[in-house]
């Protein structure tokens, strides 16, 4: 079993989520593991501004989707053996072309004692609330590590305020204990507004 989510929770915060959320972020992903979630897209928006940027981003691994199209979708999580952290690679289908794959590392260190790792040493510290069905995982500020060094970014480099949420859908038709849940992401920009906005549905995998 796996406590590090656990932590980043009041006890009483993480009793409270349905028990399927507290089994996805309790499983221990052990060296040569993977754990795969199969779903799709179901909304995607982005305004212009949200576009240019999801194209600038490319320099560093290009951690936003440039499919804004609904469609097929598959998240995978393994070992992070260099940060002693999870890496999550989701992958989006275009109906046109090769997907999309999107890599970064969740670590459990810094400030809020969670990191989302990009390429390149861009890093953003999130903090970890509990909903009523599941998770929010809110930006707290973003930062750029060069070995030893970390460098607070000025918010003024900021892309804007993200949010991401797990809420947990209930049972599936099918074997026991298997679940299905709701990934949204939300980016805003205190000047351009609303720059992103996805939500994606997946299945637990059988086991």
């Amino acid at each position: 079993m796996d406590l590090r989510f656990r932590a980043l929770l009041h006890a009483e915060d993480w009793a409270h989520l349905p028990q399927a959320v507290r089994d996805r972020f309790s499983k221990r992903v052990g060296p040569g593991d993977m754990v795969i979630y199969r779903g799709s897209v179901t909304e995607i928006r982005a305004n212009l501004a949200g576009r240019i940027l999801a194209q600038v981003l490319r320099a560093i691994g290009g951690p936003l989707p440039l499919v804004f199209q609904p469609g097929p979708a598959v998240v995978t999580v393994t070992e992070d053996r260099v940060g002693q952290g999870q890496v999550w690679t989701r992958c989006y289908m275009r109906s046109d072309g090769f997907p999309q794959t999107l890599h970064s590392a969740k670590r459990f260190t810094g400030t809020t004692g969670l990191e989302e790792h990009l390429g390149f040493g861009i890093a953003m510290a999130l903090r970890v609330t509990a909903m009523t069905k599941g998770l929010r995982f809110t930006s707290d500020h973003y930062l750029w590590r060069l070995g030893p060094v970390r460098l607070r970014l000025p918010s003024w480099m900021e892309p804007g305020r993200l949010r991401i949420e797990h809420r947990d859908l209930g049972p599936v038709p099918g074997p026991v204990g298997r679940g299905r849940f709701a990934f949204s992401l939300d980016l805003h920009h205190p000047l351009f507004g609303r720059l992103i906005h996805q939500v994606a549905e997946f299945d637990d995998p059988v086991v």
